[in-house]
Protein backbone atom coordinates (compact mmCIF):
# COMPACT_ATOMS: atom_id res chain seq x y z
CA UNK A 1 0.00 0.00 0.00
CA UNK A 2 1.54 3.57 -0.72
CA UNK A 3 1.77 6.11 1.56
CA UNK A 4 -1.46 7.86 0.26
CA UNK A 5 -3.66 4.75 0.05
CA UNK A 6 -2.75 4.60 3.73
CA UNK A 7 -3.59 8.27 4.84
CA UNK A 8 -6.80 7.57 2.68
CA UNK A 9 -7.94 4.25 4.47
CA UNK A 10 -7.05 5.95 7.78
CA UNK A 11 -9.57 9.12 7.02
CA UNK A 12 -12.30 6.69 5.67
CA UNK A 13 -12.11 4.05 7.64
CA UNK A 14 -12.42 6.15 10.99
CA UNK A 15 -14.76 8.76 9.65
CA UNK A 16 -12.32 11.29 10.88
CA UNK A 17 -9.87 14.45 10.34
CA UNK A 18 -8.52 14.32 13.63
CA UNK A 19 -4.74 13.91 14.72
CA UNK A 20 -4.20 12.98 18.47
CA UNK A 21 -0.81 14.59 19.36
CA UNK A 22 0.77 12.55 22.21
CA UNK A 23 3.31 14.86 23.86
CA UNK A 24 3.82 13.62 26.97
CA UNK A 25 5.58 15.93 29.77
CA UNK A 26 6.86 14.15 32.89
CA UNK A 27 5.96 17.24 35.42
CA UNK A 28 2.01 16.49 34.15
CA UNK A 29 1.46 12.57 33.71
CA UNK A 30 -1.46 11.71 35.32
CA UNK A 31 -1.13 10.87 38.73
CA UNK A 32 -1.43 6.70 38.57
CA UNK A 33 1.63 6.88 35.91
CA UNK A 34 3.99 8.61 38.51
CA UNK A 35 6.54 6.37 39.63
CA UNK A 36 5.76 4.06 36.75
CA UNK A 37 8.77 2.37 35.04
CA UNK A 38 7.68 2.77 31.95
CA UNK A 39 5.56 6.04 32.43
CA UNK A 40 5.36 7.53 29.11
CA UNK A 41 4.79 4.46 27.22
CA UNK A 42 1.98 3.61 29.56
CA UNK A 43 0.79 6.98 28.96
CA UNK A 44 0.73 6.71 24.99
CA UNK A 45 -0.38 3.34 25.12
CA UNK A 46 -3.51 4.82 27.07
CA UNK A 47 -4.21 8.04 25.29
CA UNK A 48 -3.83 5.89 22.00
CA UNK A 49 -6.09 2.85 23.01
CA UNK A 50 -9.13 5.68 24.56
CA UNK A 51 -8.39 7.94 21.56
CA UNK A 52 -8.36 5.42 18.48
CA UNK A 53 -12.31 5.26 17.96
CA UNK A 54 -12.44 9.35 17.24
CA UNK A 55 -9.30 10.05 15.23
CA UNK A 56 -7.42 9.16 11.58
CA UNK A 57 -4.54 9.52 12.91
CA UNK A 58 -1.66 9.55 16.04
CA UNK A 59 1.39 12.18 15.85
CA UNK A 60 3.95 11.85 18.94
CA UNK A 61 6.32 14.33 19.34
CA UNK A 62 9.90 13.23 18.82
CA UNK A 63 11.46 16.09 21.39
CA UNK A 64 9.09 15.22 23.89
CA UNK A 65 10.33 11.87 24.71
CA UNK A 66 14.03 12.13 23.48
CA UNK A 67 14.37 15.72 25.63
CA UNK A 68 13.38 13.27 28.98
CA UNK A 69 15.52 10.68 27.88
CA UNK A 70 12.35 8.25 27.04
CA UNK A 71 13.10 7.77 23.15
CA UNK A 72 13.38 3.63 23.90
CA UNK A 73 9.49 4.28 25.10
CA UNK A 74 8.96 6.36 22.09
CA UNK A 75 9.71 3.26 19.60
CA UNK A 76 7.64 1.14 21.68
CA UNK A 77 4.72 3.17 21.31
CA UNK A 78 5.30 3.66 18.26
CA UNK A 79 5.23 -0.28 17.33
CA UNK A 80 2.67 -0.83 19.55
CA UNK A 81 0.65 2.01 17.64
CA UNK A 82 1.46 -0.39 14.30
CA UNK A 83 -0.12 -3.33 15.99
CA UNK A 84 -3.24 -2.27 18.18
CA UNK A 85 -4.90 0.48 15.69
CA UNK A 86 -3.63 -0.54 12.29
CA UNK A 87 -5.62 1.48 10.62
CA UNK A 88 -4.36 4.61 11.75
CA UNK A 89 -2.06 7.29 10.66
CA UNK A 90 1.33 7.01 12.32
CA UNK A 91 3.24 10.78 11.87
CA UNK A 92 6.56 10.85 13.96
CA UNK A 93 6.71 14.93 14.41
CA UNK A 94 10.50 15.37 14.19
CA UNK A 95 10.57 17.89 12.00
CA UNK A 96 13.81 16.67 9.85
CA UNK A 97 15.98 18.44 7.70
CA UNK A 98 19.56 17.70 6.44
CA UNK A 99 21.99 16.88 3.97
CA UNK A 100 23.21 13.74 2.40
CA UNK A 101 23.73 10.98 4.28
CA UNK A 102 22.26 12.77 7.07
CA UNK A 103 19.11 13.09 5.51
CA UNK A 104 19.27 9.20 4.88
CA UNK A 105 19.85 8.27 8.41
CA UNK A 106 17.06 10.51 9.80
CA UNK A 107 14.88 8.98 7.37
CA UNK A 108 15.83 5.08 8.47
CA UNK A 109 15.19 6.69 12.11
CA UNK A 110 11.35 7.99 11.54
CA UNK A 111 10.35 5.30 8.95
CA UNK A 112 12.50 1.89 10.52
CA UNK A 113 12.91 2.18 13.62
CA UNK A 114 9.67 4.01 14.59
CA UNK A 115 7.61 2.32 11.92
CA UNK A 116 5.99 5.71 11.20
CA UNK A 117 4.48 6.58 8.50
CA UNK A 118 5.20 9.86 7.85
CA UNK A 119 7.37 12.64 8.98
CA UNK A 120 7.51 16.34 9.52
CA UNK A 121 10.60 17.85 7.50
CA UNK A 122 11.92 21.59 7.43
CA UNK A 123 12.29 22.31 3.84
CA UNK A 124 15.39 25.47 4.85
CA UNK A 125 18.09 23.57 3.57
CA UNK A 126 16.35 23.25 -0.18
CA UNK A 127 14.45 20.09 -2.06
CA UNK A 128 17.13 17.75 -2.25
CA UNK A 129 17.21 17.20 1.67
CA UNK A 130 13.56 16.01 1.23
CA UNK A 131 14.57 13.39 -1.05
CA UNK A 132 15.25 10.60 1.17
CA UNK A 133 12.36 11.00 3.04
CA UNK A 134 10.15 10.91 -0.20
CA UNK A 135 11.81 8.78 -2.50
CA UNK A 136 9.78 5.40 -0.74
CA UNK A 137 6.18 5.54 -2.23
CA UNK A 138 5.10 3.57 0.68
CA UNK A 139 6.58 6.79 3.51
CA UNK A 140 5.69 10.74 3.26
CA UNK A 141 6.23 13.76 4.43
CA UNK A 142 4.69 16.64 6.19
CA UNK A 143 6.81 19.99 5.12
CA UNK A 144 6.68 22.60 7.31
CA UNK A 145 4.98 25.57 5.34
CA UNK A 146 2.89 28.11 7.69
CA UNK A 147 3.48 27.30 11.03
CA UNK A 148 1.02 28.05 14.15
CA UNK A 149 3.56 30.48 16.31
CA UNK A 150 3.02 33.96 16.49
CA UNK A 151 7.07 34.38 14.82
CA UNK A 152 6.40 32.39 11.86
CA UNK A 153 5.83 35.59 10.42
CA UNK A 154 9.58 37.05 10.65
CA UNK A 155 10.73 34.16 7.74
CA UNK A 156 7.53 32.57 6.64
CA UNK A 157 6.03 35.96 4.92
CA UNK A 158 9.14 37.32 3.84
CA UNK A 159 7.89 38.67 0.02
CA UNK A 160 10.19 36.91 -2.43
CA UNK A 161 10.77 38.48 -6.06
CA UNK A 162 7.53 38.48 -8.00
CA UNK A 163 5.39 38.98 -5.00
CA UNK A 164 4.70 35.39 -3.42
CA UNK A 165 4.90 35.08 0.07
CA UNK A 166 8.12 32.28 1.21
CA UNK A 167 5.40 29.99 2.66
CA UNK A 168 3.78 30.21 -0.20
CA UNK A 169 6.29 29.37 -2.77
CA UNK A 170 7.04 26.49 -0.35
CA UNK A 171 3.22 25.02 -1.05
CA UNK A 172 3.85 25.79 -4.92
CA UNK A 173 6.98 23.39 -4.82
CA UNK A 174 5.32 20.87 -2.61
CA UNK A 175 2.59 20.45 -4.77
CA UNK A 176 4.63 20.02 -8.05
CA UNK A 177 8.46 19.24 -7.92
CA UNK A 178 8.49 17.17 -4.46
CA UNK A 179 5.64 15.83 -4.91
CA UNK A 180 6.70 13.00 -7.89
CA UNK A 181 5.49 10.13 -5.42
CA UNK A 182 2.41 11.85 -4.43
CA UNK A 183 3.71 11.32 -0.54
CA UNK A 184 4.31 15.35 0.26
CA UNK A 185 1.67 17.35 2.61
CA UNK A 186 2.28 20.37 3.96
CA UNK A 187 2.02 21.40 7.50
CA UNK A 188 0.12 25.12 7.99
CA UNK A 189 -1.64 25.82 11.70
CA UNK A 190 -4.85 27.24 12.49
CA UNK A 191 -3.73 29.82 13.77
CA UNK A 192 -3.82 31.49 10.25
CA UNK A 193 -6.89 30.35 8.26
CA UNK A 194 -6.84 33.32 5.52
CA UNK A 195 -2.69 31.65 4.77
CA UNK A 196 -4.37 28.14 5.14
CA UNK A 197 -6.56 28.89 1.95
CA UNK A 198 -3.57 30.35 -0.07
CA UNK A 199 -1.93 27.39 0.25
CA UNK A 200 -5.28 25.35 -0.67
CA UNK A 201 -5.32 27.15 -3.86
CA UNK A 202 -1.54 26.52 -4.66
CA UNK A 203 -1.58 22.98 -3.45
CA UNK A 204 -5.37 21.80 -4.02
CA UNK A 205 -4.52 17.88 -3.18
CA UNK A 206 -2.35 17.97 -0.83
CA UNK A 207 -3.05 16.70 2.41
CA UNK A 208 -2.93 19.39 5.31
CA UNK A 209 -1.50 18.75 8.75
CA UNK A 210 -2.91 21.50 10.93
CA UNK A 211 -2.00 21.91 14.41
CA UNK A 212 -2.86 24.67 16.49
CA UNK A 213 -6.63 23.67 17.36
CA UNK A 214 -7.38 23.17 21.38
CA UNK A 215 -4.69 25.09 23.54
CA UNK A 216 -3.33 27.36 20.83
CA UNK A 217 -6.67 29.07 19.83
CA UNK A 218 -7.36 28.11 16.64
CA UNK A 219 -10.53 28.63 14.83
CA UNK A 220 -11.61 25.57 13.75
CA UNK A 221 -14.94 26.72 11.33
CA UNK A 222 -12.32 28.72 9.56
CA UNK A 223 -9.47 25.77 9.38
CA UNK A 224 -11.94 23.97 7.54
CA UNK A 225 -13.22 25.93 5.53
CA UNK A 226 -10.28 27.39 3.67
CA UNK A 227 -8.69 23.90 4.03
CA UNK A 228 -11.01 21.13 3.02
CA UNK A 229 -10.07 19.51 -0.38
CA UNK A 230 -12.69 19.18 -2.86
CA UNK A 231 -14.05 15.90 -1.49
CA UNK A 232 -14.72 17.50 2.10
CA UNK A 233 -11.43 15.27 3.10
CA UNK A 234 -7.39 16.54 2.69
CA UNK A 235 -6.60 17.53 6.53
CA UNK A 236 -5.54 16.21 9.85
CA UNK A 237 -6.95 18.12 12.48
CA UNK A 238 -3.92 18.15 15.23
CA UNK A 239 -5.15 18.74 18.73
CA UNK A 240 -2.33 17.66 21.59
CA UNK A 241 -2.99 19.18 25.37
CA UNK A 242 -6.61 19.97 25.23
CA UNK A 243 -7.08 16.07 24.92
CA UNK A 244 -4.08 14.09 26.63
CA UNK A 245 -4.27 16.79 29.45
CA UNK A 246 -7.94 16.61 29.94
CA UNK A 247 -8.00 14.41 32.84
CA UNK A 248 -4.85 13.73 35.65
CA UNK A 249 -6.50 11.62 37.52
CA UNK A 250 -7.11 7.74 37.38
CA UNK A 251 -9.70 8.08 34.33
CA UNK A 252 -7.55 9.86 32.32
CA UNK A 253 -7.85 7.79 29.66
CA UNK A 254 -11.87 8.57 29.93
CA UNK A 255 -11.66 12.04 29.89
CA UNK A 256 -8.96 12.16 26.71
CA UNK A 257 -11.74 10.29 25.26
CA UNK A 258 -14.73 12.87 25.70
CA UNK A 259 -12.58 15.49 24.53
CA UNK A 260 -11.35 13.83 21.27
CA UNK A 261 -15.02 12.27 20.73
CA UNK A 262 -16.40 15.96 21.61
CA UNK A 263 -13.66 17.76 19.14
CA UNK A 264 -14.12 14.83 16.33
CA UNK A 265 -17.76 15.53 16.00
CA UNK A 266 -17.25 19.34 15.90
CA UNK A 267 -15.09 18.71 13.01
CA UNK A 268 -17.80 16.45 11.53
CA UNK A 269 -20.71 18.87 11.68
CA UNK A 270 -18.66 21.16 9.92
CA UNK A 271 -17.72 18.83 7.39
CA UNK A 272 -19.58 19.51 4.14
Amino acid sequence: MTYRERLEHAWTSSGSLLCVGIDPDAARLPDPLRGAEQPFLAFGKAIADSTAPYCAAFKPQFAHFAGQGRTDELRALCQYIREAHPDRLLVLDAKRGDIGSTAAFYAREAFEIHAADAVTVNPYMGGDTLEPFTRDPAHGVFVLCKTSNPGSDEFQNLRLDGGRLLFEEVARRAATGWNGNANVGLVVGATYPGEIESVRALAPDLPLLVPGIGAQGGDLKATLRAGLDARGTGVLINASRSIIHAGSKDDFGARAADAARALNEQINALRP
